[in-house]
């Protein structure tokens, strides 16, 4: 058994990894400050009893140090994020202190409590801009411009995971993304357009669409996400990863699809698309098969069903 410890471990993605981590036989160590995750995420995490404990903690505490030294975890996963790419526009020094100093808190912590290896959270739908080809491979991070302050915030602590590996020895590999989708996604926040749309459509409310509807998005499903983090604690050493589908998926597209399977009507609202979003992005996954021995098995039709299903509470 071995002792793992997961940065956002209440939110959406982090709560279920630490399902999966848990259900595999390891001991879960969680912390989560609950600005955005939640405790009604940890359901099952709690019913493993003393295998799983949480730890209501900013990663920016000084408190995480005395933790990591107690529990010594041989690997961290790091999803704990200002994950928004409006917030980041509007407070980009908030941005940077979670997503930048979080980290080298995070990174420091690892270093010296031991850590073997600290697998990272990247954003595969910022950290490239506005790619000159899609779908965008990894190399286009180098000389890439971010368009939000979120975007630049992680791709510089990719820098810093590098500088942890080369002259520190912490072993890392960063999964760049996509746009994560599935049960548990908060239709409340900004992030997950599935939630939202799907949302307001199980209430019968107008659901509006920011832009023109033809930006597009490569929506990868939580659980294939899932298993790209649990296939990089043995794989996948100082590289960058995308995590997707290689699909460019239109978000007029996605509404026909969710409208579809819930049997709604109304025609969407639109909006103006807000600063900072790209007009198009998909991953190149190439490389995931060799890295991580990774490639998602999600269609997105499947993957919607199954989410529109739980918020049904089906």
């Amino acid at each position: 058994m071995s002792t793992v410890l997961v940065t956002g471990g209440a939110g959406f993605i982090g709560s279920h990894l630490a399902d999966r981590l848990l259900a595999e036989g390891n001991r879960v160590i969680s912390v989560d400050d609950l600005t955005t995750g939640r405790i009604a995420n940890l359901g099952e995490a709690r019913s493993y009893g003393k295998e799983f404990t949480f730890f209501n903690m900013d990663v920016r505490a000084d408190g995480l140090m005395p933790l990591f030294e107690r529990h010594r975890p041989e690997v961290v996963f790091h999803l704990a994020a200002q994950s928004g790419v409006r917030p980041s526009i509007v407070d980009p020094v908030r941005d940077a202190s979670i997503n930048i100093m979080g980290t080298l808190n995070v990174l420091e912590c690892a270093l010296k409590a031991g850590s073997r290896k600290v697998i990272y959270a990247a954003s595969g739908g910022t950290i490239y801009g506005e790619p000159r080809r899609l779908p965008a491979k990894e190399s286009a991070a180098q000389g890439s411009y971010p368009a939000s302050p979120y975007g630049i915030s992680k791709k510089i602590a990719l820098d810093y995971l590098s500088f942890y590996s080369r002259y520190r020895g912490v072993e890392y590999t960063a999964l760049a993304l996509g746009n994560v989708y599935g049960p548990r996604q908060d239709p409340l926040g900004e992030a997950g357009v599935v939630a939202i749309f799907a949302g307001g459509m199980l209430a019968g409310e107008a659901v509006t669409i920011f832009g023109d509807g033809n930006q597009t998005r490569d929506y990868v499903f939580i659980d294939d996400v899932v298993h790209a983090f649990v296939q990089s604690v043995e794989r996948g050493s100082g590289k960058l990863v995308n995590i997707g589908t290689g699909l460019e998926s239109r978000v007029n597209g996605l509404y026909r699809l969710l409208a579809g399977i819930i049997g709604y009507e109304r025609e969407p609202e639109h909006g103006p698309l807000p600063a900072g979003e790209l007009r198009r992005i998909a991953l190149d996954i190439s490389l995931a098969p060799n890295a991580i021995a990774w490639k998602p098995w999600t269609h997105l039709e499947d993957g919607l069903a199954e989410t529109v299903a739980f918020m049904k509470g089906i």
